[in-house]
């Protein structure tokens, strides 16, 4: 297409690339402003994704259209979703490397913690999702939307979806209704979701006046991978460690795609948690036979980086694209609910309860708000990577009760 009236000439997959990193440098800059301290970070990114999408774009159809640079384009919906996948790949393997020589040394240590942290979350937030249903009105197929992009779930999103077939199986009209209802309940709560927790990690910390040198002694564990392979000359196919990457996201896909029977419905692990549970079992091990599969440290956290930056672009600008068009304000409000109370009370039960240290505290409230974005700041907030390991702990559990809850809500109150 023409930008500008004919001035600049910017076609086909140029505009796309146009259109991201325009967002990308936006999204950066607002990230960097700090107030008392607090800043966006990567979360920027998605604001500016957001506002890009709905004062840019509209939908139509499978398009989504622009007529703000002087002439008419049109990017496929597709595009965005393949570009959200990718970033997802790009982060929670990175994050499942980094996490993985220490995670399953912690996971013994830790794991009824983390597990019944992220029970906690998520009745908490099924049990806000009833409330607003049985107190304020709110239409289910809306509230179980607005609880899956509260918890930033895309599990629990499909999930549900899948369970208004199943309860509507005679009745077309009311699928496609329900389906659309759900999608645009996920849309209008999944800014506050992203940014809630993001902003919660940074605040906390700041609130108790932690002093974070301690707290990171806390978390820290010995590296027992690179004890394991000390000595050892192992063969590498690449000097960054790429192919290793890919062998893990391969069988992170294989294992992602395999489908459990649960009711009505099936349960998967999907991309984010194959890819995870893929990445930890192979750093953990380090290598197969003399083949090195530790890809280098400084790759890892360029992809991580750049994975997070790239999901919440292609997630924000059609999620923006739609926003106006179905947003109310006691949706939005309803989200903010299922957001906070979750997060605030099983932040304050893991610490005087539970008795989790900080970062394994916070750690696991992102894993179990099953929040990526929060992770990536959290890492920025700690200085550490080992708060990865309480995420990736925490986030399995999670996934799977999320899921469980929303098809539970529909079944019930529909």
């Amino acid at each position: 297409m023409n930008l500008f009236n004919g001035v600049i000439s910017i076609t086909g997959i140029g505009f796309l690339m146009f259109v991201i990193f325009i967002v990308a440098g936006l999204g950066y800059l607002l990230g960097r402003v700090t107030i008392k301290g607090v800043s966006l970070g990567t979360a920027g990114v998605f604001i500016i994704a957001l506002l890009f999408g709905a004062l840019v774009f509209s939908v139509d159809g499978n398009d989504l259209v622009t007529t703000k640079f002087g002439a008419e384009a049109a990017l496929a919906k597709n595009s965005f979703k393949i570009i959200e996948n990718l970033g997802l790949i790009l982060f929670v393997t990175s994050v499942g490397f980094i996490a993985g020589p220490n995670f399953f040394s912690n996971l013994k240590k830790n794991f009824t913690s983390y597990a019944l942290l992220s029970l906690i979350i998520i009745i908490l937030g099924g049990l806000t999702t009833v409330f607003c249903i049985k107190v304020f009105g709110c239409d289910t197929a809306m509230a179980v939307g607005l609880l899956s992009g509260a918890l930033t779930s895309t599990p629990a999103f499909s999930a549900a979806k899948d369970t208004i077939s199943s309860v509507y199986a005679n009745d077309a009209e009311l699928i496609a209704k329900y389906e659309d209802i759900v999608t645009v309940g996920h849309g209008i709560a999944y800014l506050f979701g992203v940014v809630g927790v993001v902003l919660f990690v940074q605040i906390v910390p700041k609130m108790l006046k932690a002093n974070l040198d301690e707290e990171r002694k806390k978390i820290a564990s010995v590296d027992t991978g690179a004890k394991k392979n000390e000595g050892k000359k192992l063969f590498d196919i690449d000097g960054f460690g790429l192919a290793a990457f890919a062998i893990a996201v391969v069988l992170g896909m294989f294992i992602g795609g395999i489908k459990i029977p649960m009711g009505s419905s099936t349960f998967s692990l999907g991309t984010t948690g194959g890819c995870l549970l893929a990445s930890l079992v192979v750093a953990h091990f380090g290598h197969f036979g003399s083949l090195n599969m530790k890809p280098e440290k400084r790759m890892l956290e360029i992809f991580r980086e750049f994975g997070l930056m790239a999901f919440l672009i292609g997630a924000g600008i059609p999620g923006g694209a739609s926003f106006i068009k179905f947003f109310q304000p006691e949706y939005f409000l309803y989200g903010i609910l299922m957001t906070t109370v979750p997060m605030i009370v099983g932040f304050i039960i893991a610490k005087y309860v539970i008795k989790l240290p900080l970062f394994n505290n916070l750690g696991g409230i992102t894993g179990g708000m099953t929040s990526t974005p929060a992770l990536g700041t959290l890492i920025n907030v700690a200085k550490t990577d080992d708060v990865a390991s309480a995420y990736a702990a925490a986030y399995p559990v999670a996934l799977i009760a999320v899921v469980l809850v929303s098809q539970f809500i529909i079944m019930l109150f529909s």
